[in-house]
């Protein structure tokens, strides 16, 4: 990579090639490198999937643009430290951050080397993080025009619902039935805040010796919204203790992390925010999850990503089990 070790030589202060690169990240998401440089020293480049060209640098600047501007608040992410624009250097857009030292908790096996105590303080410190993040005042962090600030959830429905309309491969009463209900019954829009689009402990490195969010990653679907939806999404993926763990992309079920009531009652005395209607959030995070969900499985249905073929038939299960969920918590919801 010729060109990008004279690119890092000649815009990155503190750094000098020869470079190690390393995929530590990869797939239908932004790919992720660990990058060494001569003398030791370690950071992040991360850039669009191999293969996908760009038109415009909009998805990596947007991406670079975000955590630099959260990188002003108490919220911990990476520290970013330059981005190019140029193509012809790299295929497509890229930018650099530092490297940060944790562990992507996304399966109980990863957690079981903390303590039950330390568990529940991660969980703890999880929900903190994000009530920090929901405190930024966008503007002043110069991101109030990031995207619209009003009617988040009316404008998500509206997108998801065209988007099952497009993908869908079969008829699905359930998804039918749950649009209706969040169609019917959307909540207040409490403030505006960054809404992160996929917050969890598998988009979060964790100092497992302290129990701590060491940095947040993963920006590419942070928008400005509704800002319980980020707390509802925590929900789908989590398991509480008396359910034990699945293993699917969470790392909770098992013993010392807390029930998820526990980390909505949390951020609720953290924020000051209601979160009465939290099942409604959860519904609708269970609906976006199914579309996309529904969206991925006609794509490989179809030949599109044909290149790594899964279990068709557990990805098709669980478009049904997401809509099953998200009507179970609609039906929850107060008239």
């Amino acid at each position: 990579m010729p060109k990008v070790t004279a690119w890092l030589d000649a815009h990155i202060a503190g750094i000098a090639g020869p470079y190690e690169f390393e995929l530590i990240a990869g797939g239908r998401s932004n790919v992720t490198y660990r990058v060494r440089d001569a003398a030791g020293t370690r950071f992040v480049l991360r850039r669009p999937p191999l293969g996908h060209v760009l038109a415009t640098a909009h998805d990596m600047a947007r991406e670079h643009r975000l955590i630099t501007a959260v990188g002003r608040t108490p919220v911990p992410v990476p520290r970013t430290m330059g981005l190019c624009t140029d193509a012809d250097v790299n295929g497509a857009p890229f930018y650099v951050m530092s490297f940060v030292d944790g562990v992507v908790l996304d399966d109980p096996k990863k957690a079981e080397v903390m303590t039950p105590a330390l568990r529940r303080a991660a969980s703890e410190h999880l929900v903190d993080v994000l009530a920090d993040l929901h405190a930024v005042d966008v503007d002043e962090v110069g991101l109030g025009d990031l995207a619209r600030k009003d009617s988040y959830i009316e404008r998500q429905l509206k997108r998801w619902t065209t988007q099952w309309e497009n993908s869908k491969t079969r008829e699905l009463p359930e998804i039918e039935e749950l649009a209706a209900i969040l169609k019917r019954r959307i909540p207040a829009q409490q403030g505006v805040s960054i809404a992160h689009g996929d917050y969890r402990f598998g988009n979060c490195l964790t100092d497992v010796q302290r129990g701590r969010i060491v940095a947040v990653l993963d920006w590419e679907l942070c928008t400005l919204g509704d800002p319980l939806a980020d707390l509802a999404y925590i929900g789908i993926y989590w398991r509480d203790p008396d359910q034990g763990p699945t293993g699917a992309a969470d790392p909770s079920g098992i013993e010392g992390f807390p029930f998820y009531d526990e980390l909505v009652e949390r951020y609720a005395k953290r924020t000051g925010r209601d979160v009465s209607d939290i099942d409604y959030y959860r519904a609708f995070s269970a609906y976006r999850l199914a579309v996309i969900g529904e969206g991925v499985y006609a794509r490989y249905l179809h030949g599109a990503m044909a290149d790594s073929l899964p279990d068709l038939d557990v990805m098709k299960n669980s478009v049904d089990t997401r809509a099953a969920y998200g009507l179970e918590m609609a039906r929850r919801v107060r008239p």
